[in-house]
């Protein structure tokens, strides 16, 4: 059952069904009903600190405290879980990722572009050759010192045209038979065509650097944990790695729990089963504070848009997809979905970018209009099915149910049907007529190469829309940034009017974890302050 805003909350909250699939190993059935009372309120306001046999570090003294265990339950998975960092696909994918392994660049906590295993980058005049260099010293987890060769490795394997990976498309300019290393700390990078953005490129979680003799069972990185264990659809474990070159981790063992549920995740927070847990239901935050926990709102780009594909009837005519735009209630969405921890899309994307186009007008809904476009499209009394699933994040499954009753007002009936994570993301990801999904903050041509190109690896609407493709081809080439900023306003003009993302609005990414816990910290990447689970410390 789903509880929201303005309903009295239930007796008690449990999984519908059976909810062996959202348990970790260890947290037996009596653990998740005991959460469950939790969850309804039967403890004392300090709940989350009931398990912990002395104070809190942060209570104390203020000092992280070095050692233990951290457990934390993030949404999603399935038995197709991977540690794969060029392909992560659900948040236990990306925060596996994010601790094994790390980029040459990163996105800090303003998101802003700093150098993470490179010193600096530096491009030709021409903007078709790239020059790397790299820290020295630096150490993966098997003893190995990165060398420029690792950098070719990791970049030929992403871009490999026999298994593609995740960034090949947007590193599709890359030549990587050219690639060169000059000296251990020094690789030059060279493009088939200028690409004026290209650092932020080698910023994204998903170009990990790996070495060159990487295997995937065996995972080995340079990031601050190391691999120890990993059971698709149930738990990962990693270990702090002692020779990390920036300050080691504080705690000793990071496990990550797969929970498709999102009241089976909070039962095990409340029942002290987690330390903590990312997409918190923002209906939770009083209540997770009145049981002594913490909450971490952090103001992101991140979005869940409404997919519709612009290839498959009935959206393949653009009618139909800015009808639908038009059926939505933007501030209604974000109060009950987002429980106001949010703020009104405007069907764009990459609201962080410096090119992101405010001036286009903001759409409201007008059930009028919108039945007027179905009719001219002969779609009156349309019947849609909207795919949805607990694997997207907090509020997806209410964001599609609040739709489908803003649909009856332009005469569409909606079928919403929810699936697990597993079958989401399974063999019809990227597929689906009309569904659902997540991102989360990006700049808008990263944004793009990801999944608005027929290249893209996620091109979950189909958009393949020829004018568009030639703007951004001439926006990544363009070195004049306000000459580039022209360009990307006029491509994100074209998506606003035909492409087929409803992007209703930015959610701010609600996090919750035990008092006993510190560390954690606003940021706009992913949640629970992108992953960074070095900076957390647990006592007691």
């Amino acid at each position: 059952m789903t509880w929201r805003r303005g309903q009295t909350m239930p007796d008690s909250v449990s999984p519908p069904g059976d909810s062996s699939r959202a348990r970790p190993r260890g947290l037996s059935r009596r653990d998740v009903l005991r959460g469950s009372a939790l969850l309804a309120g039967a403890v004392p306001a300090a709940g989350l600190l009931s398990a912990c046999s002395r104070p809190s570090v942060a209570a104390s003294n203020g000092k992280p405290q070095r050692g233990g265990v951290l457990r934390v339950g993030v949404s999603g998975g399935s038995a197709k879980d991977s540690l794969d960092p060029h392909s992560p696909l659900t948040y236990p994918d990306q925060s596996r990722v994010v601790n094994l392994f790390e980029p040459l660049f990163t996105h800090d906590a303003d998101y802003r572009i700093r150098p993470m295993l490179a010193e600096s980058v530096e491009a030709s005049k021409d903007g078709k050759t790239w020059v790397v260099k790299l820290r020295s010293g630096i150490e993966f987890h098997n003893g190995k010192t990165l060398d420029a060769n690792d950098v070719i490795a990791t970049l030929r394997r992403v871009v490999d045209p026999k298994a593609p990976t995740a960034g090949a498309g947007s590193l599709a300019m890359l030549d990587a038979k050219a690639l060169k290393r000059e000296n251990a700390t020094t690789v030059r990078i060279p493009l088939k065509t200028p690409y004026a953005l290209f650092e932020d490129l080698l910023a994204q979680y998903t170009l990990g650097i790996i070495p060159e003799d990487f295997d995937l069972k065996k995972p080995v990185g340079t990031g601050p944990f190391v691999f120890k264990s990993f059971a698709p659809g149930d738990r990962s474990t990693f270990t702090r790695f002692a020779d990390y070159w920036r300050r080691p981790a504080y705690v000793d063992e990071v496990h990550i729990l797969d929970f498709p549920d999102d009241t089976a995740k909070i039962n095990a927070l409340l029942s002290r089963q987690l330390d903590a847990i990312d997409n918190l239901p923002p209906a939770y935050i009083e209540m997770i504070k009145n049981q002594g926990g913490q909450v971490l709102i952090s103001k992101t780009g991140s979005w869940s848009p409404i997919t519709m594909r612009v290839d498959t009837p009935p959206f393949k005519d653009a009618r139909v997809r800015q009808a639908f735009r038009l059926i939505v209630d933007r501030p209604q969405m974000v109060d009950q979905v987002l429980g106001g921890q949010g703020r009104v899309g405007n069907d764009m994307y990459s609201p962080l970018d410096p090119a992101y186009a405010s001036g286009l007008p903001q759409r409201h809904q007008d059930l009028g209009q919108a039945r007027s476009l179905l009719k001219a499209a002969g779609h009156e009394g349309l019947s849609v099915e909207l795919v949805t699933s607990t694997g997207i994040g907090a509020g997806s499954i209410e964001a599609a149910q609040l739709f489908a009753q803003q649909a009856k007002g332009a005469g569409v009936k909606v079928n919403v049907r929810i699936t697990d994570s597993a079958t989401f993301y399974g063999d019809r990801y990227l597929s689906w007529p009309f569904a659902q999904d997540y991102w989360i903050t990006r700049n808008y041509v990263p944004q793009v190469d990801s999944g608005s190109l027929k290249t893209s690896p996620y091109n979950e609407t189909h958009w393949n829309d020829p004018e568009f493709t030639s703007l951004m081809t001439r926006a990544r080439s363009e070195f004049d940034a306000d000459k580039r900023k022209d360009l990307l306003q006029a491509a994100q003009k074209i998506e606003y009017e035909r492409g087929g993302h409803i992007v209703w609005g930015f959610k701010n990414q609600v996090d919750a974890y035990a008092a006993n816990v510190t560390g954690f910290t606003p940021n706009p990447n992913l949640p629970l302050s992108n992953y960074e689970f070095r900076n957390v410390s647990v006592s007691g």
